[in-house]
């Protein structure tokens, strides 16, 4: 029996859509239904469900970031292969393009039975071209998804699909408050950032700082050319890198230049570390 989990803030549009697939799909099991991203992960991550119905915009992760999270830590278990990912969302024909390029489908708001019906019968394709012997060849791996997902999060993700924003200057001094003083860190004293909660560490070689915004508000601010991202919740300056070591499992760690900490490299990423 095939299974799916929903994640979709709206409870209205998620019980509806619930409603439509038990209709024109009576087999498919859903596993769950969440109102947020994070808690997609998690279940996801627990159930190991077939399909995926991920809405784009939800409150904290967005849709996009959560098929990313589950790219980076889905096992690496043959018996469960990575789900078919439909992306639920409002956004133009035009933005939806690059959707397409990492999930089987896509419906738009609010979901039409005749569309439902399509995405229906091209995962119900899917899913059995998938399970014949030959499949391994013909479907996608984690690998290509994860390459799929990088193209699309390296284009600013949802935000900038539609018509490329106004380039800033990187940015070059780091205002950091500490009670009531405010410490001016220069950006090329950064080692690397890490997502905190609601806020982002900021580690030199000499102390952290803290700042209240989020690491998806403060890459586009950094020249990706010096601040490569390892982990969906760290970047690192490249030249700060000392070393990057491969374990039998293929898990790749950095050491710093001066500095006592490891950072993990998630699978999304590992590509940037080959030797030349």
């Amino acid at each position: 029996m095939p299974t799916a989990l929903i994640a979709e803030d709206e409870p209205l549009l998620a019980a509806n859509l619930q409603a439509e697939l038990q209709r024109l799909w009576p087999e498919l099991k859903i596993v769950a239904t969440v109102g947020h991203g994070e808690a997609a992960v998690q279940l996801a991550l627990a159930h190991q469900p077939d399909l995926l119905f991920l809405d784009i915009r939800m409150p904290g992760m967005t849709g996009l970031e959560a098929a990313q999270a589950l790219a980076e830590d889905w096992p690496d278990d043959e018996a469960a292969p990575f789900p078919l990912i439909v992306f639920v969302t409002a956004y133009d024909q035009y933005a939806l393009q690059a959707f397409e390029r990492a999930a089987v489908d896509y419906v738009l708001k609010p979901v039409l039975p005749d569309r439902l019906a399509q995405t229906c019968q091209r995962l119900q394709a899917a899913l059995k071209q998938r399970s014949q012997p030959q499949a391994a060849a013909a479907t996608p791996s984690l690998d290509d998804v994860m390459q799929q997902l990088r193209g699309l999060v390296s284009q600013g993700g949802v935000g900038t699909v539609a018509g490329p924003a106004a380039q800033q200057p990187p940015l070059k001094v780091i205002q950091a408050g500490v009670g009531t003083a405010i410490h001016m860190v220069p950006v090329e004293q950064v080692l690397y950032f890490e997502a905190a909660d609601k806020y982002v560490r900021v580690i030199t070689a000499e102390r952290e700082h803290l700042i209240r915004t989020s690491l998806r508000e403060l890459q586009p601010q950094l020249d990706a050319n010096i601040f490569w991202q390892i982990h969906r919740g760290t970047i690192v300056r490249c030249d700060a890198i000392a070393t990057a070591t491969r374990d039998e499992a293929g898990k790749v760690t950095l050491t710093l230049r001066g500095h006592g900490d490891k950072l993990v490299v998630s699978r999304m990423y590992a590509h940037l570390f080959k030797a030349m």
